[in-house]
């Protein structure tokens, strides 16, 4: 059934610009400049997140920083497993979901790290690439609080991602 949703939406926007005598093709090619423009203008906020998150992990120092994490996260109920997990996800969607494939094949789909770190990467966001999103398709530049308010709140769910998992 799903398979026909797209089709169907498709379908039904040609139906309708031909009922109302908009001339579709016309419609969209003015859609996709605004979509070229949109794009000119959030490349230079993807690419610099993008750099730096990957001059980041290329460094070791998300790996060092997770090391220095490690025992302030197990005090505060956070597998050590998870610290660079942790540090990784709000900048790299894609680093996190290598991280938590390393820990199902370390510690099996069912463990308690496994579990958490699932709950941790589903509930959380990849904020430093949303803001530059953001950011760049709006133009706003004080965006700062909403950083630090992101990353409070990720920290947040991602400790009691831990607390749930470790008694559910």
């Amino acid at each position: 059934m799903s398979v026909y949703i797209l089709p169907a939406f498709i379908a039904l926007n040609l139906l309708l610009g031909a009922i109302k005598k908009v001339p579709v093709f016309d419609a969209f090619i003015e859609g996709a400049k605004g979509a070229v423009d949109l794009v000119k203008a959030l490349f230079p906020y993807l690419a610099a997140v993008l750099i730096a998150v990957s001059l980041f992990k290329s460094s070791g120092l998300a790996h060092l920083l997770a090391d220095f994490l490690s025992p302030a996260f197990r005090f505060l109920g956070i597998p050590p497993e998870l610290t660079e997990l942790i540090v990784v996800r709000p900048m790299s969607g894609s680093g996190s979901l290598a991280l938590l494939s390393d820990v199902y094949a370390t510690y099996g789909a069912d463990s308690y790290p496994a579990r958490a770190a699932s709950v941790i990467v589903g509930s959380s966001e990849t904020v430093f690439y949303v803001v530059a999103v953001y950011a760049g398709g709006t133009k706003i530049k004080k965006y700062r609080g909403a950083v630090l308010i992101s990353l409070i709140a990720t920290f947040a769910g991602t400790v009691l991602s831990c607390l749930l998992c470790r008694f559910l």
